[in-house]
């Protein structure tokens, strides 16, 4: 980026560290105008030991945090700006992704269990095999959420239940749990000597082990999987003095400025769909999950969301670059889709982790139908970008039915938003108009003005309008043909399901590997 000189520079800042599935990025933020004023960004690498599993590093994601920090302290110092005006650093992360450490050491116990790992599918069967009737809604009522692998405390649970070091931890009371905004505080603000061991309420929502209606870690639950509740992280609200990095207050937050907006798709590793529902719970009957949006400040109440999720969004444009080849760079998949501007028929479900909402079926898996001889990897491409636009409009139909307000325009936020056609596609399929801040920070832009108007801090103020540059994409097409393409999607969809059914004991599943024996005059076959 281009370095501006700033000799008399004295307007306060506020940082943001951005955690995210694939990626690591620091950037500052002016907190009376909102712009970003430098930022730096490094990939994170995911390691898939066995089909269905998906880890990260704990200290190469606290490395990443340190890295970035670093770079951008020396950027604003090459800009003449001093450090001492960052006044505040707010933290947003990938959330239900599972840590443990070891309290004593510092050192984690295992690798990171990422949030759309399925390991825990058999830990999950278990589980809903002890409710009544073997209900996998059975904690909606507390948490809001289904009993799913998608959520920290079924991974907390295999963890304790298969990696003897955190099991001997846990016994030996020196484990610390955490999601990923809980590792890096902890890490921050001391560590081994004195670090903060807590989380946020948007966070803590997300584990299966905290009542969304008092706003606390719940002793039935923890009792339900067996976990104990003094390995937990304290429960703070999204804007409040954490700790101190360097003489800099930390603050958590999750907030993907929902207090500003209606509602917000948020397109990265996976996709969200938020729907701010005020400061009373709504349950959903459509599939989505009843979450904790924010709170901001001690003592102002909690506001809660009804969220869909979908596994895999960006994801997949990863899983065309680097499993199949298909593309060389992620910017890539707009320039092929757009040469051919249709799938031809071609449709992409990438059930890589199941399906999330609506649908919450762990035994789908990815299914591409209606390849023809003329289908070109320009015409995947396409479809890949049109999977996203399809799995958003079903949790947005989801949605519409249990507001009973339907949307009439979508806000977005997030990586893959600088995809013209991918937005341009989504207005299509959706029927209604996207709207794209010019500046795609927002994520990042929430976890500054919680952090910077907390309490002690108070250099930002949240209720300041600030003008905003929006691009606004209109749908173009017949909503006939729209409809068309998504029955046909959600026909593709239905093929994916219940693809997975035959396991062993272990909740592995079997694959039958075939081998061919060549001999100069016959071929052996083997199974």
């Amino acid at each position: 980026m281009a370095l501006t000189c700033h000799t008399n520079f004295s307007v306060p800042l506020v940082g943001a560290i951005d955690q995210g599935t694939s990626s690591t990025r620091f950037l500052v933020f002016n907190a009376q105008t909102s712009e970003v004023v430098c930022q730096y960004q490094v990939e994170i690498r995911q390691s898939f030991p066995k089909e269905g599993w998906v880890e990260e590093d704990p200290q190469e994601i606290l490395q990443s945090v340190c890295e970035c920090v670093e770079k951008v302290c020396e950027m604003l110092t090459h800009m003449n700006i001093s450090t001492d005006l960052i006044k505040a650093i707010g933290v947003t992360n990938q959330r239900e992704t599972t840590l443990v450490w070891d309290k004593e050491t510092g050192l984690p116990l295992y690798n990171a269990i990422v949030w759309m790992d399925l390991r825990t599918q058999s830990t999950v069967d278990r589980l809903i095999s002890k409710t009544p009737g073997g209900n996998k809604n059975h904690l909606k009522s507390q948490t809001g959420l289904p009993i799913s692998t998608y959520f920290s405390a079924v991974k907390l649970r295999w963890l304790m239940d298969h990696i003897e070091e955190v099991a001997h931890a846990v016994d030996t009371h020196t484990a610390m749990f955490g999601t990923v905004d809980s590792w890096l505080v902890w890490c921050l603000t001391g560590g081994v000597d004195g670090g903060i061991h807590c989380t946020d309420v948007s966070n803590a929502s997300r584990t299966l082990l905290f009542n969304i209606n008092t706003l606390q870690w719940d002793l039935e639950l923890c009792s339900f999987f067996e976990i104990p509740v003094e390995i937990l992280p304290e429960v703070k609200s999204s804007s409040e003095i954490y700790g101190y990095l360097v003489g800099i207050p930390m603050n958590r937050c999750e907030l993907e400025q929902l207090f500003e907006m209606e509602n917000v798709e948020i397109y990265g590793t996976g996709c969200f769909l938020l729907r701010n529902t005020g400061t009373k719970p709504v349950m959903s009957d459509h599939g989505l999950l009843t979450t904790v949006a924010y709170k901001l400040g001690p003592d102002r109440p909690a506001c809660y969301a009804l969220e869909g999720s979908v596994a895999i969004a960006g994801a997949v444009v990863r899983w065309l670059k680097d499993n199949m080849g298909i593309i060389q760079s992620s910017a890539e998949i707009e320039k092929l889709a757009a040469s051919v501007g249709t799938s031809y028929g071609c449709y992409f479900v990438p059930a890589f982790s199941g399906l999330y909402a609506p649908y919450w079926e762990p035994n789908a898996r990815g299914i591409i139908c209606g390849l023809t001889q003329f289908t070109t990897r320009n015409h995947l491409a396409f479809a890949a970008l049109e999977a996203v636009c399809f799995q958003t409009k079903e949790i947005l139909d989801a949605m519409n039915q249990d507001s009973g307000v339907p949307l009439t325009q979508l806000q977005v936020d997030g990586g893959m938003t600088c995809n013209q056609l991918l937005m341009q596609l989504q207005a299509d399929i959706l029927c209604i108009p996207v709207v794209k801040p010019t500046m795609s920070e927002t994520t990042a832009l929430g976890a500054a003005m919680a952090a910077g108007s907390a309490d002690g801090v108070s250099v930002w103020n949240i209720n300041t309008e600030h003008s905003v540059t929006t691009e606004r994409y209109q749908p173009q097409i017949n909503p006939n043909e729209t409809e068309f393409r998504y029955a046909r999607w959600k026909k593709a969809v239905q093929k994916a399901m219940n693809w997975e059914t035959a396991e062993s004991g272990n909740g592995m599943v079997f694959t039958q590997k075939y081998i061919f024996l060549h001999t100069r005059t016959h071929t052996t076959f083997c199974h």
